[in-house]
């Protein structure tokens, strides 16, 4: 029931799939019965029957009986008190949720029995070859291959993800259960461990009791790649690298990246005010700070590994060089200790002070520290005592000096501290270095850390890793202090500030093996550790800014009007290119440093000064939302310039690896029609094309948004309008011998962009996916194609196959102009029906609020931005997600085919029935826009949606729900004539089996969704009541497999 299920419900196998479905829904039955006693359990039982036989009749055909069934379950449903009402929730929700695992499982499980799997790179790369493209075309292609997946912060994630980790828990258990090789004691072991996983959960409360924050949301986003990317990395490059191999004669080389990842989690501010200056900041020091813990883990497991002696010559020497500067470090450490001392500390330590800082009586004599890295200098013992050659640490800066030693107690240190020869600031200083002391640990280090060996030669693997940890480890101090803002002057030499820092040691290394013939070294952990920090750098991700163009109009208008030069926004087009040109060409900053703002666009200008600070290498794109004209990119180029002006002025560098490219994100169907003209106007700008070519390697990147313009003007004339666009804007470039990368806005949810990845890639228009492609992954469908390192190695693999056909293959365009211009017709009927309902209607918002949980949505805290733009209650500043997210609750889901029914009608009407059979036999584009439509169609009930209006809508809205209702019936229809299939989902069988499986859950919790709709506007500070309701929305989210 998944939008993502095409690409995948095929490989399901349903035999062990029901069996799983049965043991997880034996074992919630069985806590059940534990937990809320048997007569509860006999009633769900009662209700699951009940949905179960109402199904089976509508799917005979008897209709009557049907609505018998489904009248007497509403009826059941609405005699349950309020009590019994949150637990069938729960209940059946969490049954969703199982279902939902074994789904998932059951993917993974058959992927490994088959021999070559459909759209895997093996697959690909061989139709290929053997259709004609040569090894050497297919493998510089792969190579070149540019493909960006931004995970974003939409809030669609409906799960806690206390939860989420949870259920990854039973996957692996279920993973486990499916080991031939299991005793009957290890599978009574894992039974056990399940019955544990789902009592917890049962125990576990669904909601979230308060919004995240801008930067819990981008943790969420780092664990992602933790948990599951990390691990699928390595494998999905090993896939490419072994097909690449057996069908071109080379692999993959060791540092090419096909894809990579970015992120909006802490950087995406379009009409959220949480997301700050200081936020984004935060959040990239914060994967920057992940990257490297990641790092340092992976380092410590290759020195494990690398025991051996033998090594290339030039490792040798480097080996000795580190060896060297160790011992010249270690002599100048003493004397800078003996100097500190008699300056500030105590001359001696207490006795004892050497030895682990064991509690006595109650309280322990030193603090708790961390673990002691390797730069560390061991104590002198003598007699109990501690000699003058006292330990002296490093910080992570190695320009400070950290002199350290401890009292024999607390008040003895407080008393050395707060001598009168410190001062406050140098009070703080101290504390901190104390809290940052080895003291205490040295013993365990002799335990825990190996020592560097005292002659050259011996283990010089181990010797340059572990130059390399003690490197990530300062590099990991130093963002440390950065985050608490602490000044930190160092030298750069000694951190990790850039990718190819990091693998210079490692591909060393690397050579070193591959020379002395233990290439199959080479080949694992460490080829493994190379390929990540080549896809995933210093920073995981790199995080894209976004804001919305009149955000920086305000900007400009506060700056012009300061510098009496009139009010920018109220200039014309000409006149701001003028004005923002010639500022571009100058060397002076347009923002004087004494200006006063207002705090909006104070933080507009603070985000800027942030971005030149951090600089591309840890920022990826900024891309301006509502973006309609070409003044709207130069005044973000303008600003930025600005920004990088005034932090070169002011620290005499700027950050590291350049401004930001700047990216316009087309949305509304008005401005998708000006894309083009807006590129070629940029284009023909002398200043704007050289720096295009200079900055950016003559690539432009543009963005196109597939939410709000399916809201605008329905999906069909969106997907429409989003195509031509495409064409326009590749197009333009061509005319100027610029590249393109076209950045793609899907949503989770159809009506949104959602859908199949490789159905989605494979129907883009020819030439514009040339090798490169960028596209958003939102909310739940994260974790749907990536949670799980096995299914996100089948999704890496699916786009890249799918970008090599687009490339190599381009699909097809329309055959000819007859079909443009029928496009064009059924484009314009559909519209004009949508916008007559949702924008024309008077009736249609009150509708819209009184059929929906619309209102209530807002209680699930699933994301730290507002539900709208702006305060007006229209639909116009309604987000795109809470509004099909409201939809998809109903099961009417009107959004993503509301308009298609009228003009597929038309144009059959009008005798173009045979004309619409074959464009969709061979016009990808079409076809892939009526199968979309056609699996939602599959996925909305018309007796549900019935029953919302029924109960919860005013008798003078009735007849507006029956007419969307026949508008519905009217989609079904047509799009059955054109693809030629008897009924819905014919060629996607799995896929509807899965929709059928779920359906005795899904209708009770519709049906009770609605019983405690009716009863919360009767009652609506009822806090118990909204829990309810927000259940019932969680578990009709699992059913439908998304949200918005």
């Amino acid at each position: 029931m998944t939008d993502i299920t095409d690409d995948i419900a095929e490989e399901i196998s349903f035999q062990s799939f029901d069996d799983d479905c049965r043991l997880l829904g034996s074992l919630l039955n069985d806590i059940l019965h534990r937990e809320v006693g048997t007569n509860f359990v006999d009633k769900l039982e009662r209700i699951r029957v009940l949905a179960q036989s109402a199904c089976n009749m509508r799917q005979a055909g008897i209709v009557n009986m049907a609505e018998l069934l489904e009248k007497q379950l509403a009826s059941e449903l609405s005699k349950m008190t309020l009590e019994d009402a949150l637990t069938l929730a729960r209940a059946f929700s969490h049954y969703l949720n199982l279902m939902g695992i074994a789904e998932t499982h059951h993917r993974v499980r058959k992927r490994g029995n088959l021999v070559q799997i459909a759209k895997s790179c093996d697959d690909v790369f061989n139709q290929l070859v053997q259709g004609g493209v040569s090894p050497d075309d297919l493998y510089n292609t792969v190579c070149k291959q540019e493909v960006e997946i931004v995970l974003t912060a939409h809030p669609t994630q409906i799960n806690r993800r206390t939860l989420q980790y949870k259920h990854i828990r039973i996957a692996h258990l279920l993973d486990y259960n499916d080991r031939p090789d299991l005793s009957v004691e290890d599978r009574e072991m894992v039974i056990e461990d399940l019955v544990r996983e789902i009592t917890s959960i049962w125990q576990t409360d669904e909601l979230r009791r308060q919004k995240p924050t801008p930067v819990d949301e981008a943790r969420a986003g780092l664990n992602i790649v933790e948990q599951s990317l990390w691990k699928a990395v390595p494998h999905y490059l090993r896939r490419v690298s072994n097909a690449l191999k057996k069908h071109t004669g080379r692999p993959l080389p060791l540092t090419c990246t096909p894809i990579k990842f970015g992120s909006w989690m802490g950087g995406d501010r379009d009409g959220n005010p949480n997301v700050t200056a200081k936020v984004t900041k935060d959040v990239s020091l914060l994967s920057r700070w992940m990257a490297i813990d990641l790092y340092i883990r992976e380092v410590d497991s290759l020195r494990f590994e690398l025991s051996m002696n033998q090594c290339s010559d030039r490792l040798s020497r480097l080996a000795h060089e580190i060896l060297e500067e160790a011992k010249h470090e270690n002599r100048r450490e003493n004397w800078n200790q003996s100097l500190n001392r008699n300056q500030s500390l105590p001359t001696q330590l207490p006795a004892r002070a050497h030895l682990p800082s064991f509690a006595e009586n109650g309280e322990a004599q030193h603090p708790r520290l961390d673990i002691p890295g390797p730069d560390y200098m061991q104590h002198n013992h003598k007699d109990g005592g501690v000699s003058s050659n006292s330990t002296t640490f490093k910080s992570s800066s190695p320009n400070i000096q950290l002199s350290q030693t401890s009292s024999a107690n607390s008040s003895a240190s407080s008393a050395a501290i707060s001598s009168s020869s410190f001062n406050s600031s140098q009070l703080l200083g101290q504390r901190k270095m104390i809290a940052e002391s080895q003291t205490g640990r040295s013993s365990f280090q002799k335990l825990l850390e190996p020592q560097l060996p005292q002659l050259p030669g011996i283990a010089p693997y181990r010797v340059v890793l572990g130059n390399v940890k003690n490197k990530l480890e300062r590099s990991r101090r130093r963002l440390e202090l950065l985050l608490e803002d602490v000044p930190c002057d160092y030298d750069p030499l000694d951190y990790y500030e850039t990718t190819d820092q990091l693998l210079e040691p490692l591909l060393l290394c690397y050579e070193s093996l591959q020379s002395c013939g233990s290439g199959v070294l080479a080949d694992g952990r460490l080829a493994d550790l190379i390929r990540r920090v080549a896809t995933f750098g210093m920073v995981l991700m790199k995080l894209d800014l976004r804001q919305e163009s009149g955000r920086h109009a305000e900007t400009l208008d506060a700056i012009t009007s300061y510098l009496d030069m009139g009010t920018y926004s109220e200039w014309d087009e000409e006149k701001k290119l003028d004005f923002l040109t010639r500022e571009l060409k100058g060397k002076r900053p347009l923002v004087p440093v004494s200006i006063e703002v207002p705090s909006d666009v104070k933080e507009v200008l603070d985000t800027f000064r942030i971005a030149a600070e951090l600089g591309s290498d840890s920022l990826g794109a900024y891309v301006i939302s509502m973006a309609s004209n070409a003044s709207d990119v130069l005044a973000v180029e303008l600003l930025q310039k600005d920004a990088w002006l005034a932090a070169i002025g002011e620290s005499g560098r700027a950050g590291p690896g350049g401004t930001l490219r700047v990216v316009p994100l087309f949305e509304t169907v008005k401005d998708l029609r000006g894309a083009g003209s807006v590129i070629r106007k940029l284009l023909s700008i002398d200043w704007y094309r050289e720096h295009i070519i200079k900055n950016h390697n003559g690539h432009q990147e543009v963005m196109v948004g597939y939410s709000d313009s399916g809201k605008d003007a329905g999906r069909f004339t969106a997907a429409w309008e989003l195509y031509k666009a495409q064409e326009d804007v590749v197009a333009a470039c061509n005319d100027y011998g610029i590249k393109v990368t076209l950045f793609h806005g899907r949503g989770g949810s159809i009506g949104r962009g959602g859908g199949p990845t490789y159905l989605a890639i494979q129907s883009q228009p020819p030439g514009s996916v040339m090798g490169t492609l960028r596209s958003t992954e939102q909310g739940e469908m994260v974790e749907a194609k990536f949670g799980l390192p096995q299914i996100a190695v089948r999704q890496l693999e699916i786009y890249t196959t799918a970008v090599l056909l687009a490339t190599l293959r381009p699909p097809i365009p329309p055959r000819e102009i007859k079909w443009r211009n029928l496009m064009e017709e059924i484009s314009k009927i559909s519209c004009e029906c949508y916008r007559n309902v949702v924008y024309e209607n008077p009736e249609f918002l009150s509708y819209f609020h009184e059929a929906t949980p619309e209102a209530e949505l807002g209680f699930l805290n699933i994301g730290s931005r507002p539900a709208r733009r702006k305060s007006s209650r229209g639909i116009g500043h309604l987000r795109a997600i809470p509004w099909l997210f409201a939809w998809t609750q109903t099961r009417f889901v009107l959004p993503a085919w509301l308009g298609v029914g009228a003009g597929l009608k038309g144009a059959c009407e009008k005798g173009h029935t045979e004309e619409l059979k074959a464009m969709y036999k061979e016009w990808p584009f079409f076809q892939s826009t009526i199968d979309l439509i056609e699996m939602v169609l599959g996925k909305a009930d018309i007796p549900i949606a019935k029953h919302y209006d029924e109960v919860l809508v005013s008798e003078k809205r009735q007849e507006l729900g029956r007419e969307l209702r026949s508008e519905l019936m009217t989609a079904e229809k047509f799009v059955l004539v054109i693809s030629g299939h008897e009924k819905l989902q014919e060629n996607n069988r799995s896929l509807r089996r899965l929709i059928e499986n779920r359906l005795p859950f899904l209708n009770p919790m519709n049906m009770l969704q609605v019983e405690i709709l009716k009863r919360l506007r009767h009652d609506d500070d009822n806090l118990k009541l909204r829990d309810a309701l927000l259940i019932t929305i969680n578990g009709i989210a699992a059913g439908m497999k998304n949200t918005g």
